[in-house]
């Protein structure tokens, strides 16, 4: 057989930035919508399969920032801790407060643990991973959906009328649940890496909450400092100073703060998806 009859086959490991970065994004949002069908199923089985076997059930989404509003009356009426000016019955401010902050703390936790829980599914079954952290989101936007139900009460219970911007509270909050779920996406591969980040992400969050005015009212000094540049307390403050008050001073923080979240979600998103492949090796 001659030499020139003989032809080389090269192969090369597939590289998705060969097609640039539209067309990575293009297959990234394709694959997202591709397995939605998937991510559903996963979100069905997780509420169901962490309320069916609890006495308390759903209660559980709000015993936990109640007991912390709780915490915080007896302590601002002991003169312990100042509140400050609230401008507002202090449960309605620290409810709608942590309705929104919610949707933060408990979509990261349950995110951080999406891949680990999965472990076996993703060892035995080639799906993609992607719907693991989206369906974790889940729990967190029921819990701010069952606290909102609690603010609107309490508007009833008070006898004070919110803006019309509660209807649009929903809609403010998206930004909050983009950030949440793009800084998902990384901290579960750390975890499924590192155990230790599972861990401590709950001790994390409790030193956010303290150091971002959901509970009280802004102040000066070294807090008011770091809260300029903390993208959570925009998220959270401005949807409520809009339903209380119908303005904010901090309108161009909360677009700026919405601005990094989506650039935070892409790129969140991008890497897990250059990375989900490997993720059965190492959970």
């Amino acid at each position: 057989m001659s030499r020139s009859m003989v032809s080389e086959v090269v192969y090369e490991p597939d590289n998705c930035l060969r097609q640039g970065y539209k067309g990575l994004l293009r297959d990234v949002f394709r694959d997202v919508w591709d397995n939605r069908w998937l991510t559903m199923q996963i979100l069905r089985r997780d509420i169901f399969a962490v309320y069916r076997q609890s006495a308390a059930g759903l209660l559980w989404l709000f015993i936990n920032p109640l007991l912390m509003i709780g915490t915080f009356v007896i302590l601002g009426r002991s003169q312990v801790f100042n509140l400050g000016d609230v401008r507002a019955p202090y449960p309605i401010y620290a409810v709608l407060g942590m309705s929104l902050w919610q949707l933060f703390s408990v979509g990261l936790t349950s995110s951080a643990n999406s891949l680990v829980a999965a472990g076996a599914m993703i060892a035995k079954i080639n799906f993609s991973k992607k719907s693991l952290v989206i369906a974790s989101l889940g729990s967190s936007a029921l819990a701010f959906l069952i606290q909102f139900a609690i603010v609107v009460f309490l508007f009833i219970g008070y006898r004070v009328t919110p803006t019309f911007f509660i209807v649009l509270v929903p809609l403010l909050a998206i930004p909050m649940a983009v950030l949440t779920l793009g800084v998902g996406f990384i901290v579960s591969l750390f975890n499924a890496v590192l155990r230790d980040v599972g861990v401590a992400i709950p001790v994390l969050i409790q030193f956010l909450l303290l150091l971002t005015p959901v509970l009280y009212a802004p102040r000066a000094g070294i807090i008011g400092k770091l809260t300029h540049y903390n993208p959570l307390y925009y998220l959270v403050s401005v949807p409520r100073d809009l339903v209380l008050r119908g303005h904010s001073d901090n309108l161009v923080g909360y677009l700026a703060a919405s601005a990094l979240a989506f650039i935070v979600f892409l790129f969140c998103l991008t890497t897990f998806h250059l990375t989900e492949t490997r993720i059965a090796e190492r959970v």
